[in-house]
């Protein structure tokens, strides 16, 4: 798992949300997120957008440019 995906999954488990819940939010397949999260693909920009505005965080956050 990368650092996103660790990001990824912490933010989603401390809001409890569900992998197919916020698949159903970011309108794409909860399998999506598994990969993400486990590190086997990451998102495209405007997805790292769109979840940085959802969990409140920056962008940079989630790719590891700041703590």
């Amino acid at each position: 798992m990368n650092n996103f995906g660790k990001k990824l999954r912490l933010l989603r488990n401390e809001k409890q949300i569900s992998t197919k819940e916020l698949a159903k939010i970011l309108r794409v397949k909860p399998s999506t997120i598994f990969k993400w999260e486990n590190g086997l693909k990451l998102p495209r920009l405007r997805y790292i957008r769109y979840i940085a505005v959802f969990f409140d965080v920056s962008a940079d956050y989630l790719v590891g440019l700041e703590d």
